[in-house]
């Protein structure tokens, strides 16, 4: 083999071997922060030789990852010498810092970037990791095998297109959608389980990402364990809770139908802001929980077999009860459906409305107003569940919060019809 005899541009050329030093020295902090042998520099050269064969082209850039191998070896076998065990993470991480060298060589930038990124997290954390792998429990292990399953096996599987004569039912559009949302309350779930037992406000955020109703319901409990010890933390958790419902049925809608997200967005802005005004309010008048009062919410995990299917039935039954109801009473019909669908479940009711606006069964707009109709609904059929738990005070502050974030929720989708065509009008006009 003989070196190109090209002239490379300098700037582009430059770039590309910023960006694989960059990234080679990004992951090396990391490892020399460890104590590891191989550190800041060794990651930066691994880095830099891959850019360089990438630059060179595809057989320097094989050569390039051979010399990195060897390279890993010697590393392996020294280690072995002074009786240190083997150096696997390290050695992957190098290796996969070399591939992301060699792509940078190539012109890459978003790919080897997210590598890098990715590469850091799971070197970083290696105990939050490992502690909950150590801590996963045969049905949750079973949980997310069993969601991998659906997705890569049965999906494939199922007919494309409508399967009933009026286009309503499509199995692969309503098995996507069942999979998407057990999959964030899945990954919702770990993210529980690795940071909830940290303060009451962080385990009914988290708490709420998963099921807020469960959240809401939980810590009424705990302050009426406590005879109102807990009152005010177990209030601003309640309301952080009812904040990430309504920022997970947001990134819902804006996943299945982002074109009606822009109906609903004021709402949904105005909702969130109120649910954390009102909870930062709190905690600068109230003094903080002890770190041992956290209270420990009994959430099982949000994703088996049977929930899968009962969601997917949900979200048909919703579907096909909006279309019926659009014929039967029009707008105020869908309005209904997805008020009674919020009850239940306002994931499943801002899924249907998402997917029903996607494929043009109702209008964007409508779509959009109905899940934040699904929101209130659900932040709604809280109050219930904190009167049950007896603690007068409580019920009385979440009765004015509840009503409050209704209240701004029904101006947002009122304002923003209001104003939205108003701005598109000056928009077409300029």
């Amino acid at each position: 083999m003989t070196l190109p005899l090209e002239r490379w541009p300098y700037l582009p050329t430059l770039m590309r071997l910023g960006l694989a030093l960059a990234l080679g020295l990004l992951i090396g902090v990391e490892r020399e922060r460890r104590g590891k042998e191989s550190g800041l520099r060794t990651f930066a050269f691994a880095a830099l030789l891959g850019g360089i064969g990438g630059l060179l082209g595809e057989a320097y850039a094989l050569v390039s990852l051979i010399l990195l191998g060897v390279l890993v070896v010697f590393l392996n076998v020294q280690t072995l010498r002074d009786n240190q065990g083997t150096e696997l993470t390290t050695s992957a991480a190098l290796l996969v810092t070399g591939f992301a060298g060699v792509l940078c060589g190539q012109g890459h930038t978003l790919t080897p970037s997210a590598i890098a990124v990715a590469t850091l997290a799971l070197l970083a954390w290696k105990k939050p990791l490992a502690g909950f792998s150590v801590g996963l429990s045969e049905v949750e292990l079973r949980s997310a095998i069993l969601l991998a399953i659906l997705a890569i096996v049965v999906y494939p599987a199922l007919p494309e297109g409508a399967v009933d004569p009026w286009g309503i039912i499509e199995p692969r559009a309503v098995w996507v959608t069942v999979i998407l949302i057990a999959g964030l309350g899945f990954a919702n779930y770990v993210l529980w389980k690795l940071y909830g037992s940290r303060g009451v406000e962080m385990t009914g955020f988290l708490g709420g990402l998963i099921n807020s109703s469960v959240a809401v319901s939980e810590l009424a409990l705990r302050a009426r364990e406590t005879v109102g010890q807990l009152r005010e933390v177990a209030y601003r958790g309640m309301l952080l809770a009812m904040a990430a419902m309504v920022i997970r049925n947001a990134l819902l809608l804006a996943l299945l139908a982002p074109g009606a997200l822009q109906s609903a967005a004021l709402a949904f802005i105005l909702m969130l802001a109120v649910c954390a005004g009102l909870a930062f309010l709190r905690r600068r008048g109230a003094p903080d929980a002890r770190p041992d009062t956290t209270p420990a919410l009994r959430f099982k995990s949000p994703f088996s077999l049977l929930s899968a299917l009962k969601f997917g039935l949900l979200l048909l039954i919703i579907q096909v009860a909006s279309i019926l109801a659009q014929l039967a009473l029009g707008q105020v019909g869908v309005y209904g459906v997805s008020l009674l669908g919020g009850l239940f479940s306002s994931a499943s009711a801002v899924a249907a409305a998402a997917t029903l606006g996607q494929h043009g069964a109702i209008t964007a707009g409508t779509a959009g107003i109905c899940a934040v109709i699904a929101s209130l609904a659900s932040v709604g059929i809280n109050l219930p569940l904190v009167i049950s738990a007896g603690d007068r005070a409580l019920t009385k502050r979440m009765l004015w919060s509840v009503g409050l974030i209704g209240a701004v929720g029904a101006a947002g989708v009122l304002l923003q019809a209001a104003v939205w065509p108003v701005i598109s009008a000056l928009v077409r006009s300029t």
